[in-house]
């Protein structure tokens, strides 16, 4: 399995362009996609662009992210922030679920 990553466009070049996350940086190639411009964010597969993305989408990408983080770090404390575009609760799968601390007997 693969999964993609939001990356904002930095610099571009023929073919390609140099792309980060606010941490690190790298050149990306972009033959399979219009040739972006910097500030355009493009969903990277393995070093390359496979879609490009409006700001909105790639936030919501990078939160859903940092949740499957959150959880292989077992810090399920992260998640109560994350997936603010959700209009519910997040409802994670039973396996997950079975990982969580008993509900205190008043709580919802």
């Amino acid at each position: 399995m693969c999964i993609g990553i939001p990356l904002q466009v930095l610099e571009c070049a023929p073919g390609r362009a140099l792309c980060g996350d606010g941490q690190d940086s790298r050149w990306i190639d972009t033959r399979l996609i219009e040739p972006p411009a910097p500030g355009d964010w493009l969903l990277v597969f393995l070093d390359a662009a496979r879609e490009a993305l409006d700001a909105e989408r790639a936030a919501q990408i990078r939160e859903a992210l940092r949740a499957l983080q959150a959880v292989q770090s077992g810090d399920l404390a992260a998640l109560d922030g994350l997936f603010a575009d959700l209009d519910r609760e997040p409802q994670l799968p039973p396996h997950l679920q079975a990982q969580l601390p008993p509900k205190e007997p008043n709580s919802p």
